[in-house]
């Protein structure tokens, strides 16, 4: 198969850190790049995941900041008849307090 030279830019640091990764593990930059690629081409997908942040509104970042830290959650039942005991005293109460 015929060769071919490809070659771009990228950061000084980021070529150093990945110059050090790839010798951590036996291999250098360009054989780290056509392994990358070649399992591109066998998969048909990238090897890794790539995402973006999502672009939650500060309402909907305050509520998963909320779940996370368990705030503001309703209790947890083991059964139909539990959950419904505990609304029907909640109704109860607010009936008491009207």
């Amino acid at each position: 198969m015929a060769q071919v030279t490809y070659s771009f830019r990228m950061d000084e640091g980021l070529k150093r850190q990945a110059d050090l990764f790839c010798n951590d593990v036996g291999m250098n930059l360009s054989t780290m790049l056509m392994v990358c690629l070649k399992r591109i081409i066998r998969e048909n997908r990238f090897p890794f995941e790539i995402s973006a942040e999502p672009n939650y509104n500060e309402i909907t970042r305050q509520a998963i900041a909320d779940v996370n830290a368990g705030v503001g959650l309703s209790p947890r039942y083991s059964s139909w008849a539990e959950a419904k005991a505990a609304l029907e005293a909640e109704i109860d109460a607010e009936d008491d307090d009207a």
